[in-house]
């Protein structure tokens, strides 16, 4: 049978090594910039659209798939350059083959 022992971690003393750890946690937790007050995130949130910068990949319609433009700016010009070496496209889609 394990023996459970009970350990008490909490520091009561400050000490150097606490501070440290603390100062680095700090810098380390990223800040949210998104608040609820002016700037909540949401579909439609600047961040989150996709208008030719690198943040945002939706276009803030409701299950919006296709759609040439979402995406980032790298997935845009990405997506065109697959288009140039693909025969089929949404003018000319793959053929439907019969399953015999």
């Amino acid at each position: 049978m394990a023996n459970e022992y009970s350990i008490d971690l909490s520091q009561d003393i400050p000490n150097s090594l606490t501070a440290f750890a603390d100062a680095e946690r700090a810098k380390l937790i990223p800040r949210n910039d998104y608040n609820g007050i002016g700037n909540q995130y949401s579909s439609t949130n600047e961040d989150a659209l996709a208008d030719g910068d690198r943040l945002g990949r939706g276009t803030g319609v409701f299950l919006d798939v296709y759609n040439s433009a979402a995406g980032t700016i790298d997935d845009v010009l990405e997506r065109k350059n697959e288009i140039k070496i693909n025969k089929y496209n949404s003018s000319k889609p793959y053929p439907n083959f019969p399953i015999a």
